[in-house]
C-alpha cells in the first residue's frame, strides 16, 4: 500500500497497450474525484476509454474532456489517423489540455513509443505537457524487462515519474525487482477485479493507495 499525495495532474502510461491504464484511471478518479482526459482514441467500434470510465465510476460530464481525436479503427493512433484521413496534431491536444482549469488525469494510447503522427510518439506529448508520470505495468513474465526500459526512456525525456502500478496477479518478486532495478516505487499492486462497480473502486483505492490524496 502506498501513502502518497498525487499531483493535481498527472499523466497515467504504460508499458504496453492492454496493460489496465484505464481501470487504473479509473480507480484514481475515483478515488481522488478528479477529471479524465483520453486525449487520443483509436477504435470507436467498442467503448471508448472515456465512456468506459464515465460508466464505471459513475461521476457526471463534468469530470470528464472529450478526446481531441478519436479514430475508427483499433490500431495505433498514427495509422489509425491515416485511415480516416487526419492527422494528429500535439498542439491541437496541448491547446485543449491547457484549457481546462483544476485537477486532470490524462490518459496515454499505448506505451511510450505509440507513433501519433509520422514524426512524434506518446513521449513526445508526454515531454510537451510535462506532467508527472504514473507508470502501469503488468505483474506478469516479461514486466520486468519492459518496465525497466520504459522507466530508463522516462528519465532519458527528464520526465519525473512518481511511480509504477503495477495490475494483474501479485508477485512479490517482480516487484522487488523492478523497485531495486528502477529504484522507483511501486505505488500499488491492483489485482484482477471482477466487480467493476464504482463502490468496488472505491474500495481499491482505499485499500491499495491507503488514503492517498491530490
Amino acid at each position: 500500500m502506498s501513502n502518497f499525495n498525487f499531483p493535481d495532474r498527472f499523466f497515467v502510461t504504460g508499458t504496453d497497450t492492454d496493460i489496465g491504464k484505464t481501470l487504473i484511471s479509473a480507480i484514481l478518479m475515483q478515488g481522488l474525484q478528479t477529471c479524465y482526459h483520453k486525449p487520443v482514441q483509436s477504435g470507436t467500434e467498442d467503448e471508448t476509454d472515456t465512456a468506459l470510465v464515465r460508466r464505471l465510476t459513475n461521476l457526471n460530464d463534468s469530470h470528464f474532456l472529450p478526446e481531441a481525436y478519436c479514430t475508427k479503427a483499433p490500431c495505433s493512433p498514427h495509422l489509425s489517423a491515416r485511415i480516416d484521413g487526419i492527422n494528429i496534431n500535439i498542439d491541437t491536444i496541448i491547446q485543449q489540455i491547457e484549457a481546462h482549469r483544476g485537477q486532470l488525469i490524462v490518459e496515454g494510447a499505448g506505451g511510450l513509443f505509440v507513433p501519433l503522427n509520422d514524426k512524434e510518439f506518446m513521449l513526445d506529448l508526454m515531454q510537451r505537457l510535462d506532467y508527472p508520470i504514473v507508470l502501469v505495468a503488468s505483474s506478469s513474465l516479461g514486466t520486468i524487462n519492459h518496465t525497466l526500459l520504459s522507466i530508463q526512456a522516462l528519465q532519458s525525456a527528464g520526465l519525473n515519474l512518481l511511480g509504477v502500478v503495477m495490475s494483474g496477479c501479485l508477485n512479490l518478486e517482480n516487484r522487488k525487482a523492478i523497485e531495486s532495478f528502477g529504484k522507483v516505487q511501486v505505488l500499488a499492486e491492483i489485482p484482477q477485479l471482477t466487480d467493476f462497480s464504482s463502490q468496488t473502486l472505491q474500495n481499491c483505492f482505499d485499500a491499495h493507495f491507503n488514503g492517498a490524496k491530490r
